[in-house]
């Protein structure tokens, strides 16, 4: 008799009742989501084993940073010419057209130069990274490395992750300068502004709060590009297709992630009124 009350009183039937499903896309993009996390603290578990393969690192720096400066100056000059002649006409209607060095320099070393040297190694460096570690995963170079007794982790991953870091910095750098050369010769052609009166009205405008933060925050750019890109190719599947899958899913969420680490820099910045 206890038995049935028991049953009866205590015991629900959920078979009308409709529960919560997560959708498969959910559950792949949380996978996914764990499975970075995991290669990133692979990776800073494996950086400070020996041995430390520093020919390749410095391999991996010249054909990042190096073979990336034409494509990153080009991009820089163009950047500043067209800013500085965009933003003329708007300084000129209220009569601020003397602050149009002043103001190119701030933006483009602050917010623009620094990001689209990024997102240009995001393209170029993020896709290259995917695809060749792609290709090596599934022609089982990586398993070869494994089996001869190299460690490809510290070969293949950490060199490259470090090598972005390092140099994407360097690269943002020589973009500024660029830039704001290309800013000069816009400010040349309708008016007529000296290089002294140029350059000294930059140098006053600009401190070391401005520059600080866009370089400091490069590292972060650099270490997203080049931990996304490495992820992808060194978990690249479905054979050659999956090399483009590879390459195609590192630029676009390192893109992404350089747009999110930004936002989270100037909200920091902001905060400790670092302006």
């Amino acid at each position: 008799m206890m038995e049935y009350i028991f049953k009866t009183r205590y015991c629900i039937d959920f078979s009308g009742m409709n529960y919560f499903v997560i959708p498969n896309k959910w559950k792949v993009f949380l996978n996914e989501t764990g499975d970075m996390f995991r290669f990133t603290g692979r990776f800073f578990k494996e950086f400070f084993k020996p041995p430390y393969e520093f020919r390749e690192l410095l391999k991996q720096c010249f054909f990042i940073g190096y073979k990336s400066l034409p494509l990153v100056g080009i991009t820089a000059f163009i950047m500043g010419l067209v800013i500085t002649i965009q933003s003329r006409p708007t300084l000129v209607e209220f009569g601020a057209e003397a602050w149009l060095p002043k103001m190119v320099s701030v933006s483009l070393v602050r917010e623009i130069a620094p990001v689209i040297t990024a997102l240009i190694c995001a393209g170029k460096i993020g896709s290259s990274i995917g695809a060749e570690l792609g290709s090596m995963k599934v022609t089982e170079q990586i398993d070869a490395m494994e089996v001869s007794g190299t460690n490809p982790f510290k070969y293949l991953v950490i060199t490259r992750v470090m090598a972005t870091s390092l140099m994407i910095p360097v690269l943002a750098i020589f973009a500024d300068a660029i830039s704001l050369y290309g800013g000069y010769l816009g400010t040349n052609i309708r008016g007529v502004v000296s290089w002294d009166l140029y350059w000294s009205q930059v140098f006053q405008t600009l401190a070391y709060s401005d520059i600080l933060p866009s370089v400091f925050k490069t590292f972060f750019f650099g270490f997203a590009i080049g931990i996304i890109g490495c992820y992808k190719g060194y978990h690249s599947q479905k054979g050659t297709e999956g090399v483009g899958q590879s390459a195609n899913s590192a630029v676009v969420i390192s893109s992404l992630l350089v747009f999110i680490i930004d936002l989270i820099a100037v909200q920091i910045i902001d905060i400790l009124n670092f302006t």
